[in-house]
């Protein structure tokens, strides 16, 4: 019965009603469930519905995604290191799933997972902002990408450190973590990891929202993007 009730007060609630009534339920020859604002016969079942206003309201607000609330700030460090958003995009949600507050066992903090030791070398002084980890985290991708000159190379760097990278001739180390960690990062983001030379940076203001644009062609107050190897 309850069931019943249940089915009968989500009917009336997606239409306005001005008064109360009364919904009929009863069962047909195959078994399946009817309901009607007219009786069938003696047996149907009635329930009361109390009157509404008709208005229909959300439990919740809708969430802004992680990933959305971090998108400027993703944009802006990343075309400042001539790094392809998408690039920096796939390794925050690989390293923290976007989650400011992370920390692992081995102590790397925020969204880019800073290793204190590289918080220190980037002036971080609170790894938690996501600000100050987004810029360092960013800058050290970077640098990875020049030292090695290779993309998969400075990814696997990023996870298990350059030293592991060294350690097994500049490859990838066979650590099935850092593999599955750079083909994850590598199919989110597949495009080249550096802007190529040439792309002028412009920022919109859209509904109080920065929008970032990049062309070939340099307009007023666009901004030139450092030069970077392409991969």
């Amino acid at each position: 019965m309850l069931r019943h009730l249940l089915l009968a007060a989500a009917l009336i609630a997606s239409t306005p009603v001005v008064a109360s009534a009364q919904i009929y339920t009863w069962k047909d020859a195959a078994g399946n469930l009817v309901m009607s604002d007219k009786p069938r016969d003696g047996a149907a079942r009635s329930y009361a519905v109390a009157p509404t206003n008709g208005t229909i309201r959300t439990t919740r607000p809708l969430v802004v995604s992680r990933a959305e609330r971090f998108g400027a700030l993703v944009e802006e460090h990343a075309s400042r290191q001539g790094l392809s958003p998408d690039l920096v995009r796939a390794v925050i949600q690989a390293e923290s799933g976007f989650n400011p507050r992370a920390r692992s066992v081995k102590g790397a903090m925020g969204l880019m997972q800073l290793m204190p030791e590289t918080a220190a070398e980037y002036g971080v002084s609170n790894a938690y902002d996501p600000e100050q980890n987004i810029r360092a985290g960013t800058a050290y991708l970077a640098s990875l990408i020049d030292r090695y000159n290779d993309e998969g190379l400075a990814l696997a760097a990023y996870n298990a450190g350059p030293g592991a990278v060294d350690k097994y001739g500049r490859r990838i180390p066979p650590y099935r973590e850092t593999r599955n960690y750079v083909a994850r990062i590598r199919n989110a983001a597949p495009s080249t990891s550096r802007v190529s030379p040439g792309v002028y940076r412009t920022v919109e203001i859209v509904g109080g929202q920065p929008v970032v644009h990049y062309s070939n062609k340099q307009t007023a107050g666009a901004a030139p993007m450092r030069p970077a190897k392409i991969q």
